[in-house]
């Protein structure tokens, strides 16, 4: 797993980082909260670098990329990706966007629908009711020893810098501690082809999942077995279920070239 091309695009205002493996029809990978292209992605990529360009991006204060001082939302997360992949050339592509990532996803359709050609929603959600309960609550208790061991020694591996850490797990939860829920109109008016997933033991409930699936006219639904993330990535614990994700890449790879 070597990029085919790396590095930074001045965008708003910082520096974003960027990967891009493998030649074909441009994908758009976008991690989740706390993460970075290759932790959420790596198992994804090694399936698909043969068969599209896959463009991975670190959000801003996140993985490799430059911080900022302001909160953090998925609208500016939207306006940073559409504007890297304005840099690199890239004027239609799909996306697949994992946890935040795929709330980030949402926002891009809305805000760029031309953008997209097709859409994957892995993991996320619109309304705070269709989280898990107690998992607002827990939020707004949240203390930095609550967040997961290998989030942290990833950042400090691509950014070993402990207040940088500090800031993203300050930004990222304040994030989620201020959401406000969606109108369902943004989902609605999505236009492009849409592949939502979820785990049927995920943080969000798999109703939640599908009530999204019903607002988007003519889109596909998925539910796998599984905790966040587990059908597509390594679990906390590093444990890998190899066969699960084959079959949730095999399915997305169907979804996005028929």
């Amino acid at each position: 797993m070597i990029p085919v091309e790396k590095g930074y695009k001045k965008v708003n205002g910082i520096q974003l980082y960027y990967e891009i493996y493998g030649s074909g029809s441009p994908l758009v990978l976008i991690h989740g909260g706390g993460s970075s292209i290759t932790y959420d992605f790596q198992e994804v990529i090694a399936r698909l670098e043969n068969k599209f360009q896959l463009i991975g991006i670190d959000l801003q204060n996140h993985g490799r990329s430059e911080h900022r001082d302001i909160p953090e939302t998925f609208e500016q997360d939207a306006d940073d990706v559409a504007a890297l992949l304005a840099e690199i050339n890239i004027h239609k592509a799909s996306f697949w966007g994992f946890s935040n990532g795929g709330n980030t996803a949402m926002q891009i359709v809305h805000r760029y629908p031309k953008l997209v050609e097709k859409l994957v929603v892995a993991s996320a959600f619109y309304k705070k009711n269709g989280m898990i309960e107690g998992f607002f609550e827990r939020m707004q208790d949240a203390t930095f020893d609550s967040m997961p061991e290998p989030l942290k020694i990833n950042f400090l591996n691509l950014n070993p810098d402990f207040s940088k850490l500090e800031n993203l797990f300050d930004k990222d939860c304040r994030r989620m501690q201020t959401f406000q829920d969606w109108d369902d109109e943004i989902l609605a008016s999505i236009q492009s082809p849409a592949l939502f997933i979820s785990g049927d033991k995920d943080v969000m409930k798999p109703e939640h999942t599908a009530a999204m699936w019903r607002l988007v006219k003519g889109s596909q639904l998925m539910i796998l077995p599984g905790t966040h993330g587990a059908y597509m990535m390594a679990d906390f614990d590093g444990s890998i279920n190899e066969d699960l994700i084959d079959f949730t890449v095999n399915e997305v790879e169907k979804f996005l070239t028929h």
